[in-house]
């Protein structure tokens, strides 16, 4: 990671997996040991950001072309990047983030058929080198992690939450594949209770930040 001091941690998965409850989780232990912790999430994370996750998760499936859809998440990202993330690894924090450029990867690249090299280029613009010390991939039978997202909350199913079992089915397999490819990727098997999911996240962490 280009010159930074803090450590950056990503939260990755399909819908309903768990990885926002415990990203919050994992935040609240950071600072009741007084570690100067962020949380934040992508899209969105900063006033200019909210506004274009509110254009990216409202609406129907086809709302968007994907390289448009694409260029908006990088956009996003770009602010993001900007005016939080990269400010906070200077001043030394952990920043936890709910998402980040594996995201764009999953849904724009495998599931919208968005070719990789162009995601690629975009996010070697867009990055400034910023790379997660550690991204948990979490993981579920996506016949749960839909379950769990519709019995979460009827009235308010995001975009995303509205493509079918198959798409969900291709972000799940795409995010598996990850694991092993770099020393960075975490498996966590989100059919676990939460308490368990917490205490392997935070053993994970805790060689790292034990050097703070």
């Amino acid at each position: 990671m280009s010159n930074t001091k803090g450590f950056f941690f990503t939260f990755e998965g399909g819908e309903g997996t768990g990885k926002s409850t415990q990203s919050k989780l994992l935040y609240d232990y950071l600072i009741n040991k007084n570690i100067n912790s962020i949380l934040t999430r992508e899209p969105g994370g900063c006033i200019e950001s909210e506004e274009i996750r509110n254009l990216l998760i409202n609406g129907e499936i086809n709302k968007w072309d994907p390289i448009t859809e694409t260029l908006l998440h990088n956009a996003a990202r770009r602010e993001h990047i900007k005016k939080v993330i990269k400010p906070a690894l200077f001043e030394n924090k952990i920043v936890i983030c709910d998402r980040f450029l594996d995201s764009t990867m999953a849904y724009q690249g495998v599931g919208q058929g968005v070719n990789e090299n162009f995601i690629n280029i975009l996010s070697k613009n867009i990055n400034e080198n910023i790379v997660p010390n550690m991204t948990f991939i979490f993981d579920v039978d996506i016949d749960i992690s839909l379950k769990r997202v519709k019995n979460r909350d009827k009235e308010n199913i995001n975009r995303y939450e509205k493509f079918d079992a198959s798409f969900h089915n291709n972000i799940r397999k795409y995010f598996r594949s990850l694991i092993n490819t770099k020393k960075r990727y975490i498996l966590i098997d989100a059919s676990k209770n939460i308490e368990e999911i917490h205490l392997k996240i935070i053993n994970c962490i805790n060689p790292l930040i034990n050097k703070i």
